[in-house]
């Protein structure tokens, strides 16, 4: 308790600058500790609330700054220098869009990090907006050649260090034969079974 009071005493914040024993309590720390539901009058002295506070209550109290939240001074304000951190796109070649169209200029294999081991498809794609991408071809088999065209989506493919995809089931592009689940990602419509029922005699 002592090395508490200690540091309170020592703070350099200006709340607690003054003497511990002879000042009143300011307002703003007199507001939090009426949100602790602790009854303090206004002629209450840090001595005094010294004794009713608990620990926790003293850790609280040191931690607590009457300093308002970082705003932009009036200066900064003319000088224009505050501006807002702009998020980073994770799919800069995209350009704000969700898709982009593309022609196929390369078709290959790469293979991924360790400690994976596969030979992953890939497509080198020159998009509309006139960015060199490379794309991972999704699922089981394609049908894609050069001078084809495609869509491009935004998706990182994590052991290869890609970060686009190539949507199946549009433009050249077929989707995954013979697939059942997840079939929105890999462009396979939804196939009705007709179930016939014999009813013996």
């Amino acid at each position: 308790m002592s090395a508490i009071l200690r540091s309170l005493a020592s703070a350099s914040r200006p709340v607690f600058r003054a003497s511990l024993a002879a000042h009143p309590a300011p307002t703003a720390a007199r507001s939090l500790w009426s949100a602790s539901k602790l009854q303090v009058p206004p002629s209450t002295t840090y001595s005094s609330l010294r004794s009713t506070l608990s620990t926790p209550q003293l850790i609280s109290l040191r931690q607590f700054h009457a300093t308002p939240s970082a705003k932009a001074t009036l200066n900064q304000v003319q000088r224009g220098v505050r501006k807002r951190v702009k998020r980073k796109t994770k799919a800069p070649a995209l350009t704000g869009c969700q898709q982009r169209k593309g022609v196929i200029t390369y078709i290959g294999i790469k293979k991924p990090k360790k400690p994976n081991s596969a030979e992953r498809k890939i497509a080198k794609v020159k998009l509309t907006n006139g960015f060199h991408v490379t794309a991972y071809i999704m699922g089981e088999g394609h049908n894609l050649q050069e001078h084809g065209v495609v869509l491009l989506r935004g998706g990182r493919t994590q052991d290869l260090g890609l970060k686009y995809k190539v949507v199946r089931g549009a433009h050249d592009f077929s989707g995954v034969a013979g697939r059942r689940t997840s079939r929105s990602k890999y462009g396979v419509k939804y196939v009705k079974t007709h179930l016939c029922v014999y009813i013996n005699s």
